[in-house]
């Protein structure tokens, strides 16, 4: 794939995001339904591996673009994550100018919405490569119902499923 492409194609899914996982739909359509440069496994490892770390939300993208193109694909994942924010200061300016206005409150309620939709959409699509065994599917389950009903901190949650991942999977050998 040629870098400028692939460049295009990270921008159009940061540009058309509003921040934290909102830009996986987009990427799933390009890297793995359209150009098949991706399967919703390496999806998945370049979310979890962005998401891993410190750092911003929308990071997944440096991994999507290091595994369609190692190094240089990382270079360019970082930089289409870091565009949109030199370019949101006009944009705000003038969206914020002419905010009261009903065309516009109803165009940003409505790509709200819409951004919802494709991200449970493609929460569901990816959950279907993830969730491969019952012990999978008990850990989501838990942590959804954790992070649903209580106040427990994120990092206890993915550190209590690698431990149980880690024990599952020595006993299956």
């Amino acid at each position: 794939m040629k870098l400028v492409v692939l460049y295009l194609l990270l921008l159009k899914a940061t540009a058309t995001s509003f921040g934290g996982l909102s830009s996986i739909p987009v990427l799933r359509e390009d890297f793995v339904v359209r150009h098949h440069l991706l399967t919703d496994r390496e999806l998945n490892l370049a979310v979890t591996a962005g998401r891993a770390g410190p750092g911003p939300n929308g990071l997944y993208v440096v991994s999507v673009g290091y595994l369609v193109a190692g190094m240089p694909g990382a270079c360019l994942g970082w930089l289409a994550m870091v565009t949109p924010a030199f370019l949101i200061i006009p944009l705000a300016h003038f969206v914020g100018s002419h905010a009261e206005l009903p065309r516009i409150k109803g165009a940003i309620r409505a790509s709200t919405v819409a951004s919802a939709g494709l991200l449970a959409a493609t929460t569901l699509r990816l959950a279907q490569g993830a969730l491969t065994d019952v012990i999978l599917v008990g850990i989501a389950a838990m942590s959804f119902l954790i992070f649903s009903f209580s106040r427990v901190d994120s990092l206890w949650v993915i550190f209590g499923s690698a431990i149980i991942g880690f024990v599952s999977g020595t006993l299956a050998q």
